[in-house]
């Protein structure tokens, strides 16, 4: 029935089948009535009725039949095609004429062409298939969002025209990976159409948006490159009219005046999105060069066949490669991350450009690093040029960077900038291509010295300290870093090294890598390659230097100031490693082992010189006054004032090794150059070492002060200060060598002013010359330590001192004054009890009165000694006492007529004082002269005994008073005390004459005699040995409370026994 069918009829039948989707029925119907339902008529049906959602695969058979014009159909039987394929003609058949033709004039097919679908404009008119297949395309993505069926849809009509390959290789296939393959959950809002309208560089940037976004994903940056990118470069619409010439390249280089990044937009901001990443993240640059091998590089997922043609021509294709080489070199730049897995990875970029530009793959990175071979010769004046440091920050994509542009001058630069940045960052000190890339470009000497420095800094602290082949290979390493490889003797024309440490001196360089294997302890290298070398690399005063240098960093950096430990010890080694180039004669090591010595010294007090840091050594070196550090020990350490001579040596060893107060601030002396340098003459040293001396001294008698040790101060002033500075060097004198001493007389002055109290150290001894009182003794050392201030002291100072002075002798007169007063009080109080002793009054220490007598005093009778002994007895004690009072008077009035007005004055008074007290003695002299005749007079060998007793007594009675001059009150009252009875300097002449002064009876002289006629004669050894007993009872017995021993026979009998003695004779 359907072939008889009218033409209207034939349309809307046809319509309705596509309606329903009815391929079969509808090429059926196409094959038998082609007249009627024509190539054009029918695709704008299927157009606009055919459902978007059908497969493509389910009507792109029918679109190969209409295309060709051949349908299987057609060949068979008219009858057999109806009976096989039985068309529905219902929605038709009770149609009239009429209201077929109404129908048909209502149908809205839309056109093949359409403004809408931009492919369509490229298509030739006729050309109705390929109008077909392009507006389906956009319907299919528009109405039903079916991407995925276009490629099912296209792919058969590859070659039917270049719009529909255009199409599908270089839109729908990287849209289409990107929304449904790739990145499904993260789809671009772009319709096939509305994708296809956006700016190339939009599109570079949509297709690329979710590539390397996370960490997981850094594996399939190449796939994204390849499936998505490489395609959509394929399209000759990305490119300009310059890229559209002849695909010869013959006569075009890659690089010229026509070379623009305006050529491919799309490519060049792909490339952009390379170097940004390179900035940002390194990673993702790296994998991206890594994984994709270049634009050549294009996945089609196999639609065409496996072939994989490109539209391009050889120029553009060229242009791709050189400008992906390109984007590659800026990448390397760009890294920004100063790591050794960075640095690999821009190695790694590197080798893509030098593959992608047909030159010699580079050696793996770490072999590289340690072959070092050279590469100054392949750098060329013009890449390692000053100007080109811009292009390090600006222009990277431009054809004119020399740095960037891939040729094999600029790629042996930058392998040359990678290895170097590896060196630096393996060692510690972390540094970027770019920053490398400036060091050798700019070749600016202080930037190159600051990044050698911190490169050698980095291998002292973190090399190995016993691995000498490292140490081996890192001076290798340094030195290649000067020049890249080029020898010494490169040629007079071209002699300047290119390396990132160009500028700078080799000297320079083994200076500061020795110091480093110095710090590291490798001293038997530093050794072997800088002194026992036949080829010495430094010479011997810069090795000097550089040795010193570091021993004084040793000494800074340590903190323990014990010289076998830590720093101290290094700097001890370091001076000892180069035995044959310092010896131990060097002025300067000899000034290093002095501030050894001294910082050594201190170990052993406590020092805190700030609160809460500990003492180090380096502060003693840049103090601004070494020598009052002592000071603090003296102040933290009780009792140090007593070993003087430690800290005299250690003051000495201060200046031996220029640790003295200069100007200098603490920051210039912290300079080891200047250090070292730094001598003074031996008439200088020894100057401040004098200096120094008195300094000390003076520091220690005020410490003493202080702890109240007032005795050791006073010995210091007598013995130290009182003498002039002695100089040890043989060479000069006392005479030559004068110092500005401004701290002696402070102290002697201090000690002069030193009051004594109730915490003054006692003194342990007297002295032979001291008086017995303390007060007293205090104020004679005061007069001495000041008359020693006025001795040493500047004249504009001595008023002040002259004052203390004054006030120290007015209470010296005071304290004599009242001590006399005392001693006449004594003897007053001693005269009344004599006078008044039979009233019960004792003297104090008697003994008790012996039984049977009296408290009278018996003098001896006439028969012994008579009247005479006593009368002599009693004119001597009256002479001691109108002495003693003459004295006192004199003095009293001298004391309140004279007064000292200058030194001269005070000497005169001193002798005059001394003139008076020579009187004294002589009366006592006299005294005792006279009681030695009448004890002569008792017996022969008694009196000699006791003449010689009192006679030595009167000698150092009289030597105490001469050597005494300046305590003349003192010396009298001892002179008075020895007439005293029961007195202890009275033991000679009253002890041994206690029996003949002191009788127990008041008629002795009587009993005496008569006693004598009734006893017999006693032997003169006898008579001698009771009489020396008896001396040595009565003149000891009292200090003990012991009572006076009874009157023996002999002593009963006396005057016979001396009258016989004396007629015997």
């Amino acid at each position: 029935m359907a072939l008889f069918l009218s033409p209207p009829k034939l349309v809307l039948l046809a319509v309705h089948l596509a309606v329903k989707a009815d391929i079969d029925s509808l090429t059926s119907l196409a094959a038998h009535r082609g007249s009627v339902l024509r190539k054009e008529l029918l695709l704008r049906i299927l157009l606009t009725y055919l459902p978007e959602t059908l497969r493509s695969s389910d009507y792109v058979t029918l679109i190969e039949h209409i295309e060709r014009g051949d349908f299987p159909e057609s060949q068979l039987d008219s009858t057999e095609n109806e009976q096989k394929h039985e068309i529905d003609v219902s929605s038709v058949e009770s149609l009239t004429e009429e209201e077929a033709i109404k129908k048909v004039k209502k149908l809205r097919l839309l056109p093949l062409s359409s403004p809408e679908a931009p492919s369509t404009a490229e298509v030739a008119a006729d050309d109705t298939t390929s109008l077909f297949l392009l507006r389906r395309s956009y319907k299919v993505d528009e109405e039903a969002g079916l991407l995925t069926e276009l490629p099912a849809l296209l792919a058969p009509f590859l070659d039917h025209s270049p719009a529909i390959r255009s199409l599908l290789l270089s839109t729908i296939l990287p849209l289409l990976r990107r929304n449904c393959e790739y990145y499904p959950n993260e789809p671009i809002p772009y319709t096939l159409a509305a994708f296809q309208r956006l700016p190339e560089r939009t599109i570079a940037n949509v297709l690329l948006s979710q590539t390397g976004a996370r960490e997981e994903d850094y594996g399939q940056i190449g796939r994204d490159l390849k499936g998505m990118i490489a395609p959509w470069t394929l399209n000759r619409k990305r490119w300009n009219n310059k890229g559209q010439e002849s695909g010869s390249a013959e006569g075009l280089t890659p690089r010229g005046p026509d070379t623009d990044e305006d050529l491919c937009p799309g490519w060049n901001q792909v490339l952009r999105w390379l170097t940004a990443n390179a900035s940002k993240n390194w990673r993702v640059a790296a994998n991206a060069f890594d994984q994709w091998e270049g634009p050549q590089s294009v996945d089609l997922g196999g639609i065409l066949g496996g072939g994989e043609e490109t539209q391009l021509n050889d120029e553009q294709r060229r242009h791709l490669d050189w400008t992906y080489a390109q984007a590659a070199l800026a990448s390397t730049y760009l890294i920004s991350n100063a790591s050794i897995e960075a640095l690999e990875g821009a190695y790694a970029i590197l080798n893509r450009a030098v593959i992608i530009t047909n030159q010699d793959p580079l050696p793996p990175l770490q072999n590289a690093v340690g072959l070092l071979a050279p590469l100054a010769e392949q750098v060329d004046g013009i890449v390692a040029s000053p100007k080109n440091v811009t292009y390090l920050r600006n222009d990277f994509l431009d054809s004119s960077n020399v740095l960037t542009w891939p040729t094999e001058t600029s790629t042996a630069f930058c392998q040359a900038l990678i290895i170097s940045a590896f060196i630096l960052t393996r060692a510690g000190s972390p540094c970027t291509l770019r920053r490398v890339g400036e060091l050798a470009l700019l070749q600016d000497e202080r930037e190159q010295k600051a990044e050698a420095l911190k490169l050698i800094h980095a291998l002292a602290n973190q090399g190995p300290k016993t691995d000498d082949k490292f140490w081996m290979k890192a001076r290798d390493e340094i030195l290649w870093l000067r020049d890249w490889g080029a020898e010494d003797a490169w040629g007079a024309t071209d002699s300047r090294p290119k390396g990132i440490f160009s500028q700078l001196k080799k000297e320079f360089l083994e200076v500061e890598f020795l110091k480093a294997l110095l710090t590291n302890t490798r001293y038997a290298l530093a050794k072997s390659i800088y002194e026992d070398s036949v080829e010495r690399p430094l010479d011997e005063k810069v090795l000097k230097d550089a040795v010193f240098s570091t021993a004084m960093t040793a000494y800074d950096n340590a903190s323990n100031p014990n010289r076998t430990r830590g720093g101290l010890k290094k700097c001890d080694d370091i001076i000892k490693a180069f035995p044959n180039t310092i010896s131990k004669s060097d002025p300067v090591a000899q000034k290093i082992e002095a501030l050894l010595q001294a910082t050594h010294a201190l170990s052993e007090f406590r020092l805190v010189l700030k609160q809460g840091e500990p003492f180090t050594p380096v502060v003693l070196r840049v103090h601004a006054d070494p020598i009052s550090i002592i000071d603090r020990i003296l102040e933290q350490n009780p009792k140090s004032y007593i070993r003087l001579h430690d800290l005299l040596d250690l003051g000495a060893r201060m200046v031996k090794a220029g640790l003295i107060a200069t100007t200098k601030t603490p920051a210039s002396k912290q300079q080891h150059s200047s250090y070292t340098a730094a001598t003074i003459s031996p008439e200088e040293e020894e100057k401040q070492r004098l200096t120094a001396e008195r300094r000390i001294t003076a520091m220690c008698i005020d410490a003493a002060l202080t702890e109240d040790d007032f005795e050791t101060a006073y010995s210091y002033i007598l013995n130290r200060l009182s003498s002039p500075p002695s100089s040890r060097n043989r060479s000069s004198t006392p005479s030559t060598v004068v110092i500005e001493d401004d701290y002696s007389w402070k102290a002697a002055l201090q000690a002069g002013k030193y009051r004594r109290t109730s915490r003054t150290v006692r003194p342990t001894h007297l002295g032979t010359n001291a008086s017995a009182n303390p007060e007293i003794r205090h104020l004679e050392q005061r007069i001495e330590c000041l008359s020693t201030a006025l001795r040493i002291a500047p004249t504009p100072t001595l008023q002040e001192i002259l004052n203390a002075f004054r006030r120290a002798e007015e209470e010296l007169d005071s304290a004599l004054k009242a001590e006399e007063e005392a001693e006449d009080a004594w003897d007053a109080a001693g005269d009344s009890m004599h006078g008044h002793h039979g009233g019960g009054q004792r003297v104090p220490g008697a003994f008790g009165t012996p039984p049977g007598g009296g408290g009278t005093r018996q003098h001896i009778s006439a028969t012994g000694i008579g009247s005479g002994g006593s009368s002599a007895a009693a004119a001597a004690a009256r002479s001691a006492k109108s002495s003693s009072d003459s004295r006192h008077q004199q003095l009293k009035h001298k004391q309140t007529e004279e007064a000292p007005m200058s030194l001269f004055d005070l000497s005169r008074a001193s002798v005059l004082s001394a003139q008076k007290n020579l009187s004294a003695l002589s009366s006592l002299q006299r005294v005792a002269g006279g009681l030695g005749g009448h004890l002569g007079g008792v017996a022969g060998g008694l009196s000699g005994s006791v003449g010689g007793l009192v006679g030595g007594f009167t000698s150092s009675s009289s030597n105490t008073t001469t050597n005494a001059a300046g305590r003349n009150s003192l010396s009298s009252d001892r002179d008075r005390d020895m007439m005293r009875p029961g007195s202890r300097g009275s033991t000679s002449t009253a002890g041994g004459m206690t029996n003949s002064f002191y009788s127990d009876g008041t008629g002795g002289g009587e009993e005496g005699n008569g006693g004598g006629g009734q006893q017999g004669r006693v032997r003169k050894r006898d008579q001698l040995r009771e009489a020396a007993m008896g001396t040595l009872v009565s003149g000891v017995g009292w200090l003990v409370g012991a009572p006076a021993p009874a009157p023996t026979h002999s002593q009963a009998q006396g005057g016979n026994g001396n009258n016989g003695h004396r007629r015997e004779e």
